[in-house]
């Protein structure tokens, strides 16, 4: 017997294959009374919204599950599925106790579409699709962020370099060897796998390299202090430290101590048993204060990176004569 299309989608339409395709996409059922407001749904459905089966729900009952930040927008889109004619879709956030789901809700709206005053439609699972694309508008936005910084930190260091040379070959020399050092410390920030090496596992080590390129090579020379002992810094640690220490030094060359001549720099570090403390110190530059509202992209990045990777904490100081940043990690978390 030949297997055609024809014979074939018959079997499109049996119960049994209906159900086997909808367990293979991951869709689960549900049907909505829109005067009574019950809820019937399939047990794929009570499973994914983390419900015992069977029990009688209604849209309101729902509606605790929603996080809270899209209650209001659901239960609005809902009611406004009944005056849409055709399909609509909604994605929202749903909390089963301490764990985040993104749920997609599909349906078909318009009331003069009804069937006995019921509406129709599926809930999918959405949130491996959802945090692929939360992973790629943070790598968008830190690329922005970073690409931003290199053109502002390039402006500043040939500003710098005019500062310390005396000939047009002089300059052009120097900041060659700035923006080279500058592509050192940056390869630690974005470190490329099996190509990339930190040229060192000593935190001294590791603190040159990423501030070299700051440091004035001609009459200026030492205004960046460095005073650390001798200790091991871990592959992870490595590049969270060159990422914070990248942007502390991005936003002194634009408005702190680094951005005048004048302005001085010194990076010190304790250890203790508990705690591994550095403490990073301008003076000498512009009078500072503490930026007002939320900070911005950079500073959460680094925010995150230290209570996050590092499980540590930062602080700081707008003193009037230079800001003082004070980081703490413990040495086991450094030496990853």
């Amino acid at each position: 017997m030949t297997t055609t299309a024809e014979t074939l989608k018959p079997l499109l339409w049996e119960s049994k294959n209906l159900v086997r395709a909808i367990q293979a996409a991951g869709v689960t059922l549900w049907s909505w009374n829109v005067d009574t407001d019950a809820l019937a749904m399939d047990d794929l459905a009570y499973d994914l919204w983390g419900i015992p089966h069977g029990i009688d729900v209604t849209f309101e009952d729902l509606s605790d599950h929603i996080h809270p930040a899209d209650r209001d927008r659901v239960r609005a889109a809902f009611t406004a599925t009944r005056a849409i004619v055709g399909a609509f879709e909604i994605d929202f956030r749903i909390m089963i106790g301490d764990e985040l789901k993104w749920i997609s809700a599909r349906g078909q709206g318009d009331d003069a579409g009804m069937v006995r005053r019921l509406m129709f439609g599926i809930f999918i699972d959405v949130t491996g699709r959802k945090q692929a694309e939360e992973g790629r508008e943070l790598l968008a936005g830190e690329m922005s962020h970073r690409v931003k910084n290199l053109l502002a930190i390039a402006s500043g260091l040939t500003a710098i370099t005019s500062r310390s040379t005396k000939t047009t070959t002089d300059m052009a020399r120097d900041l060659t060897l700035r923006l080279t050092a500058l592509g050192r410390a940056h390869d630690l920030v974005r470190p490329v796998p099996a190509q990339t090496r930190a040229p060192s596992a000593l935190l001294g080590d590791l603190l040159t390299v990423l501030l070299a390129p700051y440091d004035d090579l001609g009459a200026f020379s030492g205004r960046i202090r460095v005073s650390v002992p001798r200790m091991s810094v871990g592959d992870a640690a490595t590049t969270i430290l060159a990422l914070i220490v990248h942007e502390l030094a991005t936003n002194s060359l634009k408005y702190g101590a680094l951005s005048v001549d004048t302005g001085t720099l010194d990076v010190s570090c304790s250890a203790q048993d508990k705690a591994v403390t550095v403490v990073w110190t301008e003076n000498g530059g512009p009078k500072v204060t503490a930026p007002v509202g939320k900070g911005g992209y950079g500073s959460k990045l680094v925010e995150r990176s230290v209570n996050g990777h590092l499980q540590g904490s930062i602080h700081y100081n707008w003193a009037e004569t230079g800001l003082v940043v004070t980081l703490k990690v413990s040495p086991g978390r450094l030496a990853i």
